[in-house]
């Protein structure tokens, strides 16, 4: 930017280029142009920010699209049960009960079993520890068919 005296010095050049009647003439011109400016400027950057905020709720709704898209195809691929109160074998459930338990069965959430890992050093600890639990587990049964 210009310092004070730059200032002075153009001043005086343009004071003695134009003259003391044309001076505020001037002075009012760049002082509308310079308001242009700006507002061409401003408008600029909110068109600019306005185009930039419609890209990224685009994108968004692809995104969200493609996500409901996958879990609509998931969902057909895999059927999901909902779960239900068991009734014994050969009980009949009367309708206004059945009816019920449907909706029950539909606003409940889905709890489905999830299988439990287990850290493997080698196949063969992984066999032999299996073996060892299946024949513990039969021990306790033996023992209480044929008491010693």
């Amino acid at each position: 930017m210009l310092s004070i005296p730059h200032m002075i010095v153009v001043f005086v050049v343009v004071l003695v280029v134009f003259g003391p009647q044309k001076l505020p003439e001037l002075a009012r011109g760049l002082g509308k142009l310079m308001a242009e400016f700006r507002k061409a400027s401003a408008d600029f950057k909110t068109a600019f920010e306005e185009e930039m905020r419609d890209l990224e709720r685009q994108a968004l709704f692809a995104e969200r699209k493609k996500a409901a898209e996958a879990a609509a195809a998931s969902a057909a691929a895999e059927p999901v049960q909902p779960a239900t109160l068991a009734t014994p074998a050969g009980a009949e459930t009367p309708a206004s009960q059945a009816s019920a338990e449907d909706v029950q069965a539909t606003e409940a959430p889905v709890i489905a079993a999830v299988a439990e890992s287990v850290p493997r050093g080698s196949e063969d600890s992984v066999e032999s520890k299996t073996e060892a639990e299946t024949s513990k587990l039969q021990e306790p049964s033996q023992e209480a068919q044929h008491p010693a």
